[in-house]
């Protein structure tokens, strides 16, 4: 027995050992022990009589290789850890659902019966996550409209785990204000929206940055396009309205992806990453979202698929009065936009 076939079996022995005394009592999972004690139990075998592995060589056609085994050992435990790869994956995506379901859970019973019902009057209901956004909300609230075609508007600020005094700033000026318990980003923190709506009558949820980006004097253009063209879903466009100030290849982003998301979607948007729209009930009550960030493109995409309407008005983007942006660099936040639209994109 060559020094190599000496180390496998070791190795496959302590691996028994530990599989073994591991996946005991409190952390006994059928499915993890079955394929680790599968994959050892193979490993002793082949280190015990390598022949074992000939079928497997000659069926990739390496008999004639001189290590024809060797490699054909290396591709099947490739395929195993690709396999075991995605059943983690699989595990992870399920466990974060959950997780995700308890936090809005738990947030969501922190809203009082009061608040409940000075929302529950709301035609229109403005669904505004903010991190860190003390002093630009107290510019922001007092500008939002009580009236929007005779509707009546309510705001629901969304804290997402903030470190400075938002939270306290929104309730004194009397508007309602929920709590994320952690700071989990602006996707998450909508959708913990979106479940106190539909527990509601709102017509009408519109979604606005707190960072003074966004104009409250564009609502009535948004909302009258869910009214009077019976949108699902409106975007509040700076491409074809204006911007004062933004990064250009920030704005080269948006044309690309937009470009790229029309043609996957067949309808021709030129604001994809924009987060200033608004939605009718049908919407709400239609699409599920699981993106804790860069959710603008899952939300165009899902829309899409779910045969809704999508229409585009122009907005007026404005400056950033204080503090940072929470998007990160440009090509950091290009590389995660992608990678949502990719996912999204091969969702069922």
């Amino acid at each position: 027995m060559t020094n190599l076939r000496i180390f496998g079996l070791f190795c496959g022995l302590v691996s028994l050992i530990f599989t073994f005394r591991y996946y005991r009592r409190d952390r006994w999972n059928r499915t993890n022990f079955l394929l680790l004690f599968s994959f050892t139990i193979f490993l002793i075998l082949v280190n015990i009589n390598p022949n074992i592995l000939n079928s497997l060589r000659d069926l990739l056609s390496f008999e004639k290789m001189q290590y024809g085994r060797i490699i054909a050992l290396l591709i099947l435990s490739d395929l195993f850890l690709l396999f075991y790869t995605f059943y983690i994956r699989a595990n992870l995506d399920s466990s974060h659902e959950q997780f995700d379901l308890l936090i809005r859970k738990l947030s969501a019973s922190s809203i009082s019966d009061v608040e409940i019902e000075s929302l529950r009057s709301k035609a229109i209901i403005i669904v505004m996550p903010a991190y860190n956004e003390e002093e630009n909300l107290k510019t922001l609230l007092p500008k939002i409209p009580s009236e929007i075609r005779g509707l009546s508007v309510g705001v629901l600020v969304l804290d997402d785990g903030s470190t400075d005094e938002t939270v306290n700033v929104v309730k004194s000026m009397n508007f309602v204000c929920i709590q994320n318990i952690i700071h989990r980003g602006q996707g998450a923190a909508n959708r913990l929206g979106y479940d106190i709506l539909l527990s509601l009558n709102t017509q009408i949820c519109v979604t606005m940055d707190a960072d003074n980006q966004h104009r409250p004097e564009d609502l009535e253009t948004l909302i009258s396009a869910i009214l009077d063209k019976n949108y699902d879903l409106v975007i509040g466009s700076r491409m074809i309205g204006a911007t004062e100030k933004n990064s250009p290849l920030r704005l080269a982003g948006v044309v690309i992806f937009s470009w790229i998301i029309s043609r996957i979607t067949g309808i021709k948007l030129t604001d994809c990453s924009s987060g200033y729209k608004a939605m009718n009930r049908k919407w709400l009550k239609t699409i599920k979202l699981r993106e804790d960030q860069f959710q603008a493109t899952e939300v165009i995409i899902s829309t899409a698929k779910g045969g809704l309407s999508i229409g585009e008005v122009p907005i007026t983007m404005a400056v950033r009065i204080h503090g940072k942006s929470k998007k990160g660099p440009d090509l950091t936040y290009g590389l995660h936009f992608a990678r949502v639209l990719f996912k999204t994109w091969i969702k069922k």
